[in-house]
């Protein structure tokens, strides 16, 4: 027998939590064909010597419904190992929609995750307007990686209210309608159905998004749809939530036999509001429900940056100046006169609106970090600062000057305690996930959550083993959203793979790049000591260059019968 692809000589780490062990993987027709000793011929050779061989990592939680138009890579996540997504998360999808009603789903988005309308115009080519059109849609463009999405709730609503979805409460005509559309999608391949209560989820004009406005019976309404079918998860994007609120999902898990997902952090505002969600997940199960969190590995941070944003943009003088080409707003950071009014504004009062989701706070300065490498302790601003006898703002405009104005900070909105992140990763009741990625392009960089847990966890800590890693980007994750031809090295697996070095794997430092549609800006990231990605028996990247293949599909959700 002869392969399409063998990859000789690795540590196979095969995603079970099974010991590794010293084998070559044969790929033939897009599957493991042989894990083993292999001399047969392969069409193409890798060399994994000194590396590991493990299943492709799976993303639960990004929302690259509208990148996928312009971006066939999968960019950032496929640099970190990433071979499958699931996209339309809290709710935000393109479909259903009309295309001459595309700015209401795009009023959901622009604000909620920091996508450009003008990019989402001129990259998007509407060709649908039910779910089940939008993706046989999706299967025709060119992918890099394998995607599956949810249906979301903020686009039924408009598609079936119109205007009234961001005011009103749903009609019976209203629930009928939305409540086929959801049996439809999670029959046409929806891996589920998706929603928000989260206040971080705004329009443009300081609205709650669509779905906000649903009440407890638009809820039960659409998750039994999908119970209808047999077949979905809701994903729901939470709030600030009391433990009744908690009790009620519980009971929606019990009662509708659907399993319910939704980000689990460690916040400063509500430090044991974690506990509570992990509690209620285990007496859903002992009462035949079935909840999981979705956890993060490091804090959650906004970057800042004069090439993205900084938390003055909107602040008298600055937002003058920020308004200028980077080129200028140097020169006017070095005029003594325009520096100390730039500093008087930004030491003085906020007076502009809030922020919410990922947009950058007010400093706390003891809080915000200088971000000059990827792999920590980082020192905060404030820390900096003393030590230089100078205020932070002013260290700020010091250190974008020195370094040409590529300047990263960080400013962490969740997951500080890193005592409870670890905690979170190693719970039965999570998945690691929660990147993100496709949202918040200019705002935040979590595609790289995955190779943080291999080099921060792994390597540095030695919190965790590299098999237990491996098992929780791999197996767990694609298991939980119902990926069960993937997430192993076994034979008859789909030939996901990745390959790394466990010596030096790990995210590089961010940069800003302005290589979306029409121009508009996004933070960028890669990886080191990843050798090779494996999508569908096809090497997408090598080093992290792509090889031209676009080997990625289309996953559909199962529905029983």
């Amino acid at each position: 027998m002869s392969y399409d692809l063998v990859i000789k000589n690795g540590m196979v780490i095969d995603g079970s939590g099974m010991a590794r062990y010293r084998a070559d993987v044969g790929v033939k027709d897009g599957k493991i064909a042989f894990v083993g000793r292999i001399a047969a011929p392969a069409t193409e050779t890798i060399d994994a010597e000194g590396h590991v061989v493990a299943p492709g990592f799976v993303d639960g939680h990004t929302h690259m419904d509208a990148q996928v138009f312009w971006d066939p890579l999968g960019t950032c996540s496929c640099y970190h190992g990433i071979t499958s997504v699931v996209m339309g998360n809290c709710g935000f999808t393109l479909a259903p929609c009309r295309e001459t009603e595309a700015d209401m789903v795009f009023r959901n988005l622009v604000r909620a995750e920091d996508l450009s309308r003008d990019a989402m115009k001129a990259g998007i080519k509407w060709r649908w307007e039910t779910f089940p059109q939008f993706l046989d849609v999706l299967d025709t463009l060119p992918k890099g990686i394998n995607y599956a999405g949810y249906i979301g709730h903020s686009a039924i609503r408009t598609y079936v209210m119109g205007e009234r979805a961001f005011t009103d409460k749903a009609t019976e005509a209203d629930l009928k309608a939305m409540a086929q559309h959801v049996r439809e999608g999670i029959r046409a391949g929806a891996v589920g159905f998706s929603t928000t209560r989260s206040p971080s989820h705004e329009t443009s004009d300081d609205k709650p998004v669509a779905s906000r406005q649903a009440s407890w019976q638009e809820l039960e309404t659409l998750v039994g749809a999908m119970s209808d079918v047999g077949s979905g998860i809701l994903e729901i994007a939470m709030g600030v939530e009391g433990i009744d609120y908690y009790a009620k999902l519980k009971k929606l898990a019990v009662d509708s036999g659907r399993p319910i997902t939704f980000g689990v952090f460690w916040r400063r505002a509500t430090p044991d509001a974690w506990r509570v969600a992990l509690d209620t997940m285990e007496q859903a199960a002992h009462e035949g429900g079935r909840m999981f969190a979705q956890v993060h590995t490091r804090p959650l941070n906004v970057l800042l940056s004069f090439e993205a944003h900084t938390p003055f943009d909107k602040w008298e003088v600055w937002r003058d100046v920020r308004k200028l080409p980077l080129a200028q707003q140097k020169a006017a950071l070095q005029d003594p006169e325009t520096r100390a009014k730039l500093v008087a504004v930004a030491t003085g009062p906020y007076e502009n609106r809030r922020a919410i989701g990922a947009e950058a706070r007010p400093p706390e300065w003891d809080r915000v970090y200088l971000l000059d490498k990827m792999s920590g302790p980082h020192r905060s601003m404030a820390e900096l600062a003393r030590e230089k006898n100078c205020h932070p703002v002013e260290l700020m405009i010091d250190l974008a000057i020195e370094r040409d104005m590529k300047l990263f900070m960080m400013q962490p909105i969740a997951n500080e305690n890193q005592g409870v992140a670890l905690e979170l990763i190693k719970h039965p009741r999570s998945v690691v996930t929660f990147s993100d990625s496709g949202a918040h392009v200019s705002q935040i960089m979590d595609s790289s959550l995955q190779t943080h847990l291999l080099s921060h966890w792994v390597r540095e800590k030695g919190a965790l083993t590299l098999e237990q890693a491996v098992k929780y980007l791999s197996y767990d994750t694609a298991t939980h959203w119902g990926f069960h031809d993937r997430g192993l090295v076994r034979e008859g697996m789909a030939a996901d793979l990745v390959v790394f070095d466990p010596k030096t794997v790990g995210p590089r430092m961010p940069e800003v790049v302005c290589d979306l549609p029409a121009g508009a800006k996004r933070l960028k990231q890669t990886a080191e000591g990843i050798r090779a990605t494996v999508v569908n028996g096809q090497v997408l990247l090598r080093d992290n260059q792509h090889t031209g293949a676009l080997p990625g599909r289309l996953l559909r959700g199962r529905v029983p019968g």
